[in-house]
């Protein structure tokens, strides 16, 4: 009787322990990545063989991947596949997560927002190091150097003999801007019976350059006057502008039509900004930052690093949904989409895997331990109570 007593004592303590580790799960059911535990019950005996209540044997944790949610930040990336999130303290220690909860710092680096410690990314040559956007925030200017004429000039027609086309935005070097103007005139020359006078003046009304352009009998850009430089000064420098009307022989760009009702010729220019601030950034597929900026330009930045272990169920749980590796078992470093690792979702989270069902199973199984193992206690406690007066009235 005295061992049902105390049988019934472990089974309330290791169910208790039981019920602590599903209201942790229950808890953490809205935590970014969060992986629940099941709790692992053991049979106690003595060396008789004689079974001396339950005990607990430990937890373990539930490596299933939760389910993914979008959120709406470019920062947030969610691993769908193998893998893990590196990251490092202060002092250099790595932890793991799936938990891609990530924002730039104010010193312009990728951190967890929970832990703030700094996420890894993987170079070319597959060393480790931190991603930092600062010196990616803008880019340097660009001077134009091409500028390409697209439609078609009418020799003769309804249209007006000149053509004009203005506010042409082209950059220096410094990234400063000028508009010009393009003043085309037809006329005769030796070389083609079909060539024009470009006029090239700024806003201010001087006169740049001027040159010609020529047309084949087919319309299309006559060989050696298909171009036309236009020299451009800018804080005691030159530089200078092609004009491009084609290829000759083709109408991939500009042509002239015997006749039509109006010139269509337009200007596009083809390269040539001023300094440019990034306006987005967001994760692809493969961990790699795509950079977006204000002129539309496009970026490759870092590459997320990505971590993955012989035995995921073996990692030591830490707090802020971190993990670290026991001693003995070394981390596989690679790339998204590489091997065996999974692909990156960027401006997702994953969620927490914990299944509420499971939960509220374990928990009326928990509860009906309990009462069985209470009700043995009190059964014992009656029967030595019965067995104590019966001995006291004898």
């Amino acid at each position: 009787m005295l061992q049902a007593f105390f049988n019934g004592l472990s089974g309330l303590l290791a169910f208790s322990k039981g019920l602590d580790n599903v209201s942790n799960n229950v808890s953490n059911m809205n935590t970014p990545a969060y992986r629940g535990s099941d709790t692992f019950f053991r049979s106690v005996n003595g060396q008789d063989g004689q079974g001396l209540g339950a005990g607990i044997t430990g937890t373990q944790v539930r490596t299933k991947a939760g389910d993914t949610r979008q959120t709406g930040n470019d920062t947030n990336a969610a691993i769908t596949g193998a893998g893990y999130f590196v990251l490092h303290d202060s002092h250099q220690q790595l932890f793991y997560t799936r938990a891609g909860q990530f924002e730039i710092d104010k010193d312009g680096y990728l951190v967890d927002s929970v832990s703030q410690f700094r996420v890894q990314g993987v170079d070319a040559s597959g060393n480790r190091g931190d991603i930092n956007i600062n010196e990616r925030r803008s880019l340097p200017p660009t001077a134009t150097t091409k500028v390409e004429m697209i439609g078609t000039l009418a020799r003769s027609g309804t249209s007006e003999a000149t053509h004009q086309i203005k506010d042409i935005v082209v950059y220096d070097a410094s990234g400063s801007s000028q508009k010009l103007t393009l003043k085309f005139t037809p006329q005769t020359t030796s070389v083609s019976s079909n060539s024009w006078q470009v006029d090239v003046s700024n806003a201010q009304g001087t006169l740049l350059t001027s040159g010609s352009i020529a047309f084949g009998i087919d319309g299309s850009p006559q060989v050696g006057h298909n171009t036309l430089s236009v020299p451009l000064a800018t804080n005691g420098s030159s530089q200078a502008i092609v004009l491009d009307f084609g290829t000759p022989g083709s109408y991939n760009l500009a042509s002239q039509v015997a006749s039509g009702p109006s010139h269509t010729l337009t200007a596009k220019v083809v390269d040539g900004s001023a300094v440019s601030g990034l306006s987005t950034y967001a994760f692809d597929e493969k961990g790699v930052m795509k950079l977006t900026y204000a002129s539309g330009e496009k970026r490759d930045g870092s590459q997320l690093v990505l971590a993955n272990f012989d035995d995921s169920a073996a990692l030591i749980v830490g707090e802020k949904s971190l993990y670290r590796s026991p001693e003995y078992m070394r981390p596989q470093f690679g790339r998204a989409t590489e091997g065996h690792f999974g692909r990156i979702q960027g401006g997702y989270l994953e969620l927490s895997n914990v299944d509420l069902a499971q939960e509220f199973g374990d928990i009326l199984i928990i509860q009906r331990g309990y009462q069985a193992s209470s009700r043995v206690m009190t059964v014992s406690n009656e029967m030595i109570e019965q067995l104590y007066n019966g001995t006291r009235g004898g």
